[in-house]
């Protein structure tokens, strides 16, 4: 049976972190704030930015202004701070033959997740490729997810894989299950407790998991 993989983008097809967290610090030193270690500055990877400003401090009325300093360095340089995981390609190879269908939800712009995935020549291996707006009415996982099936209604059997657990709650909400990416920069520990479905510590051992039937890990849509 033909199957629905939707994919995170940062941390789960590709290490985005270099890029993001040289742009992060940028805005952070902007407003004069301090700036944490390696570990807290991996917040920034995944979730949506005004979100994670905020945490680390931005004033409300000045996340705006944060995030335009953030992308003024990341829509030139940062962007391609980034490379895809070993062995993603093969997966993605591997279930395209196997006549899956592939999208991606990222909480990242729609146009920078397309330029990314075009540049690396991985844009051919999805259907569709979902993300946030620039205006954030679509900007959290579960508004994307939305969004994509909204384009694509079609009733299949459904997995989201992605490396945190804003993956698997947003997904959650719309009665899929998630496959944990171990290898990108959530906690195992979170995943789980957020009720991901499956732990896969490598692309290898996704396209095992995927390649599997278990009703814990496939389940038709809106009935997870």
């Amino acid at each position: 049976m033909r199957k629905g993989i939707l994919f995170d983008l940062d941390g789960t097809l590709t290490d985005s972190g270099e890029g993001i967290i040289n742009c992060a610090i940028l805005a952070l030193n902007h407003f004069h704030r301090p700036i944490p270690g390696q570990q807290e500055l991996r917040t920034f990877i995944g979730p949506p930015l005004h979100e994670t400003f905020l945490r680390h401090g931005i004033p409300a009325d000045q996340v705006p202004e944060a995030v335009e300093i953030f992308r003024s360095r990341y829509n030139t340089i940062g962007k391609f701070e980034n490379v895809p995981y070993p062995g993603i390609r093969e997966v993605l190879e591997a279930l395209q033959a196997q006549g899956h269908t592939l999208y991606v939800a990222t909480s990242k712009p729609e146009h920078m997740a397309v330029e990314i995935l075009e540049h690396f020549d991985l844009a051919r291996y999805f259907t569709k490729i979902c993300g946030a707006s620039l205006d954030t009415s679509r900007a959290s996982k579960e508004a994307v997810i939305g969004y994509l099936l909204e384009q694509h209604p079609e009733t299949q059997q459904m997995v989201m894989v992605g490396d945190t657990k804003f993956d698997v709650l947003g997904a959650q909400l719309h009665g899929i299950p998630t496959i944990g990416a171990a290898w990108g920069y959530g906690e195992v520990a979170d995943l789980l407790s957020a009720g991901a479905a499956a732990i896969a510590d490598s692309p290898e051992q996704l396209l095992e998991l995927l390649n599997r039937e278990d009703a814990e890990i496939w389940n038709e849509r809106g009935k997870g």
